[in-house]
């Protein structure tokens, strides 16, 4: 009878644990189900899309490919299908360069001219500290070489890039004095970590990061013509429906230019968490922020962000160039983390990540605070200053800048002001105040001497402050 009693016991116990599990399949399921809906109008061969990597308790619990990644080939997205990542990438340089901080070969204090002799002397040192939480104020080169009229399918790498950073005169802004992103800011530590080790970023973050975690499908890609297994085309949509690919041509890298999969991003996540890669504290290292020179404290850590999302702790980054767009959001308290990749220049990987996460953390999340009803007045339209077709013609000359390489001449045609740069077209200037001009979306700002004479222009943009262009005899 006792053994009757004690098959029973365990027949009811394996029962409840099955209803149990297919519970839990079922809720998954029903998670699944709202996930793939956020995906839908990618999910189909004639499509670019995205693919999905969701991580709980250190599980890839689910992932999916929506979309093709070839649309020559038909070939669907998948886990293991090879991303550009963009500016994603930035969290393993930065982690090569805490591993040499941690084994003292080199200091976060360090002056980058011990590195870079080339660079100019600042009013202030720029320290590696400054690099790593983008307070350099060091201009990005990427906007230095649109504004030099460089185009983007002409291959450049690192070389070319440090040479340009070399040859401004300025800065943004003192060293940490604010955060001001910059992508020149990690081509520099890429180089720091070659010029220190004597390996490219390549391989040192292959020997110290990548094969340590058995991320066999992960390296940075400094060699554009190499031939990558399941490599991922991008894409940006075209009126009827159609697509435009993009041909990358980059080998820079360090702010961005690592291939990798889903697959692979999750083995670097449970790093998070074990610290296999660089040993006790690395991780909680890796989101130390940083100090401004008014004391003030910055989200913005080693390549990550530190921020909160609907009341949860989540680190992130994202990045998006040619068409592919990219986010990583990890929520450390809920050891729970979205991964999204996309060969799509329309999609918001940023977005549709933390829609994933409202709907497997819908339980923790705190909803949205509601905006407030007041209503803010408008602002007073103020009517911009007119020119004179005689008053235009006074900018009209050539202008070269020496940081840039590069001149602009100011035409006057159509009864309107325009900027060539090599025989091209590059755009109207629009006059905003006295000697103020925007150009697409920059601002030319005009100088003139103590006769009243137009000597030059400085040209700012988004990440490039105070380009200067001096007047040329005509």
């Amino acid at each position: 009878m006792k053994t009757v009693l004690i098959l029973i016991t365990l027949a009811l116990s394996l029962l409840a644990a099955t209803l149990a599990q297919t519970q839990l399949s079922g809720s998954s399921n029903q998670l699944n189900e709202k996930v793939d809906k956020l995906f839908v109008q990618w999910d189909r061969p004639d499509s670019p899309g995205c693919s999905l990597g969701i991580i709980s308790d250190g599980k890839l619990v689910y992932k999916r490919g929506y979309g093709s990644a070839n649309l020559d080939y038909n070939v669907p997205l998948s886990s293991e299908s090879v991303f550009y990542i963009a500016s994603t990438s930035k969290q393993f340089t930065a982690a090569s360069i805490l591993l040499l901080v941690r084994r003292g070969v080199i200091s976060l204090d360090d002056d980058i001219r011990k590195y870079f002799p080339e660079l100019p002397k600042y009013e202030s040192p720029i320290t590696v500290n400054h690099l790593v939480h983008h307070t350099s104020g060091i201009r990005d080169y990427l906007e230095l070489m649109a504004m030099a009229g460089r185009k983007m399918d002409e291959p450049f790498g690192n070389e070319e890039a440090v040479e340009l950073i070399a040859r401004q005169k300025g800065l943004n802004l003192k060293p940490g004095e604010r955060f001001l992103y910059s992508n020149s800011n990690y081509v520099l530590m890429a180089e720091i970590v070659r010029r220190v080790s004597g390996k490219s970023l390549r391989v040192f973050a292959d020997e110290n990061i990548f094969r340590p975690l058995g991320m066999t499908n992960t390296h940075f890609d400094d060699d554009r013509t190499a031939v990558v297994k399941n490599r991922v085309v991008s894409y940006t949509p075209k009126n009827g429906g159609r697509f435009q690919q993009f041909v990358k041509t980059i080998e820079a890298m360090g702010d961005g230019n690592l291939l990798t999969t889903v697959e692979d991003l999750a083995k670097w996540d449970q790093s998070f968490y074990d610290n296999k890669v660089g040993g006790d504290g690395f991780s909680r290292q890796m989101l130390t922020g940083t100090k401004l020179n008014n004391g003030e404290e910055i989200t913005y850590a080693f390549g990550l962000d530190n921020g909160v999302y609907k009341g949860l702790k989540a680190v992130a980054h994202g990045g998006g160039f040619m068409g592919f767009r990219t986010e990583m959001i990890r929520f450390p308290e809920q050891r729970f983390t979205v991964i999204c990749l996309c060969n799509i220049g329309s999609a918001n990987p940023g977005g549709l990540a933390r829609q994933v996460a409202d709907i497997y953390l819908a339980d923790q999340i705190k909803p949205a605070q509601a905006g407030s009803n007041s209503t803010t007045a408008a602002p007073t339209r103020v009517q911009p200053p007119t020119l004179t077709a005689e008053q235009m013609t006074e900018y009209i000359g050539s202008y070269y800048s020496e940081e840039l390489d590069t001149t602009y001449r100011v035409i006057f045609e159509d009864n309107r002001l325009s900027i060539k740069q090599r025989n091209t077209f590059r755009g109207n200037l629009f006059l905003q105040a006295k000697d103020e001009f925007r150009l697409l979306d920059a601002t030319i700002s005009f100088v003139r001497n103590d006769q009243g004479q137009i000597t030059g222009f400085t040209l700012s943009g988004g990440r490039v402050k105070g380009i200067q262009f001096v007047r040329k005899n005509n």
